[in-house]
């Protein structure tokens, strides 16, 4: 066991775990942060993905040793209301069916908009590549991809 101060949606926080421990299990079941799910454990779903600076990365494989000093970013510090262009565009074009990959396409969506305001089809198929989303929405997922950002001047 060793102690780790993260910086977890813009707060610091300490705990005390193994340091291979992955940060999909240091957020769920030490912070109580259980908008990242599990899906495959083996980082080729995309359900667990959170942002590592700015990069959207698989917190199931993320050591929580590998962190550093590094700002992690979840579903729950991507906006304090729910407002962030890309959540508002989920809810517009109505992109969720059981919902469950949701957090995982948006945190995705969201680092892709952060490094590329706009992105071609192209672009945004190739950054979703690998989020799978078992209800098949991929058509909306997309779709709300190109308003979000067309309608945020800064994400």
């Amino acid at each position: 066991m060793a102690d780790f101060n993260l910086n977890i949606n813009g707060k610091t926080q300490k705990v005390e775990v193994d340091p291979n421990t992955p940060m999909l299990w240091v957020l769920r079941d030490h912070m109580k942060l259980v908008g990242t799910k599990f899906g495959c454990g083996i980082a080729q779903c995309g359900a667990c993905t959170i942002h590592l600076g700015d990069t959207a990365v698989r917190s199931c494989q993320l050591p929580v040793s590998a962190v550093g000093e590094q700002q992690i970013t979840t579903i729950e510090g991507l906006s304090e209301n729910g407002d962030h262009p890309v959540q508002k565009a989920w809810l517009e074009v109505d992109v969720p069916q059981c919902g469950y990959c949701q957090a995982g396409q948006i945190m995705t969506a969201s680092a892709l908009l952060k490094s590329n305001p706009n992105p071609t089809d192209t672009e945004i198929e190739s950054a979703m590549n690998g989020n799978i989303c078992r209800c098949g929405t991929y058509t909306r997922i997309k779709k709300a991809v190109k308003m979000a950002a067309a309608n945020s001047a800064n994400l």
